[in-house]
Parts: structure tokens; sequence; C-alpha cells
């Protein structure tokens, strides 16, 4: 039998643009005429999806349509998704800080979290005032919090400010203290967003340490949102990915992590309409990157061992002449890890052009020393000494075990992100 600890049932969250609130008075009076009489609310008919990159034709959004899952006792759940795609809305929503239009949050036992820095904390009360105040909130007795008083303090690292009205730190330190009473208050469910970003890495280790425990040692639950996805592998046992507002996956983490990745790296070969995230001056812009087989054909999936050339095609908007040009390439792995890094400014050849419109330039990697996984290519031009474009995972591949060791036989365990050619001798 499962032991369910949270469920949520068609959950959905509608917003309205431009408004404090959820509209007019009329609005208001409308949606409760209709409930009186055993209808259902107008209102929940209309509205857009909740993609903030286009305008869209209603002043309503859903920020989150039709949420369904279950999360079982001891279970590390990741939110995977990019930015408004409503991750903090639905833990908001989890956290019973704000109300869903649709649907129902079933849990057992106490909730605690972590929305925001300083989320829940009075800056006119000391540290130590904060955390007996958030251990009230978290229906734990006096004696209970005193309890754990010295460990909290000890953990959160703000032992000299801890007398010190909270408005005085830092938002660091404020994220320590708030992480530490959640944590060591022993909610049944714990409920992290990006805050633990706010944090150094020694901090963020020694949390991530503390959520582990929390769940396998403690047999307690954690809700965690992270865009760093070695965290987020790292520390979750089941992902969920969102996108505007629905539910496009559920899985175990690492079937999460590569859908959520590669669903964002397969971008349009037309890269000049589609992508909104470049920087630079946009003189110079990738347009086009092709992937090839040795053989010349198109492919999305190589063996490791293989080789795979890529073809970039960059437009010269303006018809410039180019006395310089510098190309980089940044090679991630699944987790968004950097791996690797390409560069024209390794070799001695000058790229230099006259006034064309469309230039191609080749990059060939032999015997491809990598191990199964989806990987990405982030590009940086330079033109000129000129920043012209920086383009995150602007081409994506999947490699799948070859034969890179020439022995025979494709290699069956995944070790590590690199392949090394070694031998053995007696």
């Amino acid at each position: 039998m499962k032991d369910i600890i949270l469920k949520a049932e068609n959950i959905s969250k509608q917003y309205r643009l431009g408004q404090v609130g959820t509209g007019t008075l009329r609005h208001d009076i409308n949606r409760w005429w209709y409930k009186i009489r055993g209808k259902e609310n107008p209102y929940l008919k209309i509205g857009d999806t909740n993609d903030r990159s286009t305008k869209g034709t209603s002043d309503y959004v859903w920020a989150l349509q039709d949420i369904n899952f279950e999360v079982e006792r001891g279970e590390v759940l990741g939110i995977i998704g990019k930015n408004g795609a409503g991750k903090s809305t639905l833990l908001k929503i989890l956290s019973k800080v704000t109300a869903p239009t649709t649907g129902s949050i079933k849990s057992r036992g106490r909730i605690a979290s972590l929305l925001e820095v300083g989320t829940g904390f009075n800056g006119e009360m000391t540290g130590r005032e904060n955390i007996f105040l958030n251990g009230a909130i978290l229906g734990m007795t006096k004696k209970e919090i005193a309890s754990k008083l010295d460990e909290i303090i000890e953990f959160s690292g703000c032992e000299r400010y801890i007398d010190t009205p909270v408005k005085r730190y830092s938002s660091g330190m404020t994220v320590r203290l708030a992480f530490a009473v959640a944590a060591f208050l022993e909610p049944e469910i714990l409920v992290v967003d990006e805050v633990l970003a706010v944090g150094d890495a020694e901090f963020q280790k020694k949390a991530i340490g503390k959520m582990q425990d929390i769940s396998r040692g403690e047999g307690r639950t954690v809700l965690f949102v992270s865009h760093n996805m070695a965290a987020v592998k790292s520390l979750c046992t089941k992902g969920i990915v969102l996108e505007y507002g629905k539910i496009k996956f559920v899985g175990d983490i690492d079937s999460s992590i590569e859908y959520y990745l590669s669903s964002n790296f397969n971008k349009s070969a037309d890269l000049i309409v589609d992508r909104i995230d470049r920087k630079g001056l946009g003189n110079f812009q990738i347009v086009d990157i092709k992937k090839l087989t040795s053989a010349r054909n198109e492919s999305e999936i190589y063996l490791s061992g293989d080789t795979i050339i890529f073809e970039i095609k960059i437009r010269n908007h303006n018809k410039i002449k180019i006395e310089n040009l510098r190309l980089d390439f940044g090679l991630n792995d699944s987790n968004d890890v950097r791996i690797s890094w390409f560069s024209t400014s390794l070799f001695e050849k000058k790229y230099i052009f006259d006034e064309l419109e469309d230039i191609v330039i080749k990059m060939e990697i032999n015997e491809i020393p990598l191990t199964t996984g989806i990987y990405s290519l982030t590009s940086n031009l330079i033109v000129n000494n000129q920043n012209e474009d920086w383009l995150p995972n602007a081409v994506s591949f999947e490699i799948e075990n070859g034969d890179f060791f020439k022995t025979g036989k494709a290699i069956i365990e995944k070790q590590g992100s690199f392949l090394i050619k070694h031998n053995f001798t007696s």
C-alpha cells in the first residue's frame, strides 16, 4: 500500500493581468451569483495559457491548469521548469499561502515552507524571536522550540547576530536562519523554493545534506524547486516537469531531467525566429546549426566513438567586413554542468571574411569520448572584438553507448561523463 502524504487534485490557478486581486466588484458579484445558483464560475471558461513571451488575447491567464499528482512519505519530489512555468505558484498553493481557483490539496501533517528570502520573518524582531515565531506558526510548543534552539542557531551559522533584528541581516544570513528553522522543527513536509541559490556554496552543500537526512534518515517528505540540475539530481527521487502551467512529464528524477533538458534544447532550426534568450549586439547571429555524421547525414543521436560535425551558419545582417571572428562553444551535460570547451581561438587560422551575408563554419569532433546522455552546446560569437551573439543551449544532441574502445563491444554501463582510452598490461 502506498503511504500518500500529499495529494493535489485538479489544481488550477487563474490571475487577472494588470489588476490587484481577482478583478472588479462586478466580477466578484457575478461569481457569487453563479455560485448560489449552483452554476460554474463563468470566468473559468476564459483565459490564456501562461506563456510570458506572447501578448495573448485575454485579461485572464492560467498560471496553473489541471495539476494532479501524489507524493509518498519520505519521497523527495523535484519540480522542474523554466521561469514562468508555474513552479512557485504551485508551491504557494501547497503551502496554503494562496488558494487555488479550482481543485484541492490533501495533506497529512505539518508543512514548512521556504518560498522566498525572509518569508514569515518579522524584520523588527531578533533572529531568536523569529525562531520562536516561526515555530509557533508551524504548531510547535514553546518547550519543543526551546529544545531545538541550540541546533538551529549552530546550523544557521548566525550565532553572533542571533539577538540582532533580522532587518539588519544579509539575504544570505536570512535564508540560512529560515532554512535552519524549517528543517529542525521537524515538519512532515518541507517545501523549498529556489531560495538556496542565495546562500554560498558551503551552505548549499550543508542544506542539501540536511534535506537528504530529513528524507532518507527521518522518513520525511521534501518538495524541491531549483534551476540547478546537479542539486536536483543529487537530492530528488522523483520529478515533475511543468511547462506553461501544465504537467508535461512525471517520472524518476533522471528521466525528468532528461525530458526537461531535451525539450528545452530542441529548438526550431530557425534560431533567429524562436530564440529570444540570446544576448549581444546582434549585427552577426547564428541562424542555423546542422548536426552531421561523418557520412554527411543529419542525425540527433550519435554513438560514443563516432564523429559528429556541426555546420554553423552565421548571418552578417549589415554585410560588415569581418577582420577577426572568434566562435566559442561550451559543452554542458544533462545536469547543465560545463564539462568542456571548444574555440576557434585555440588554432592559428584567422577567420577573415568580406561583406558576405551568410558565413558557414564547421566544427568536427572525432571519436566522441562521451557516455550515454543528452548534451548541449552554448555558443558565443565575437566579431571584430565585439560580443555579437551569445546563445545558451544553441544545439543539443544525444549520445548512446558505442564501441569507443574498438573492442567490438559497446559500453554497457554509464560511469561519469567521459571515456578515456587506456590499457592494462601484466
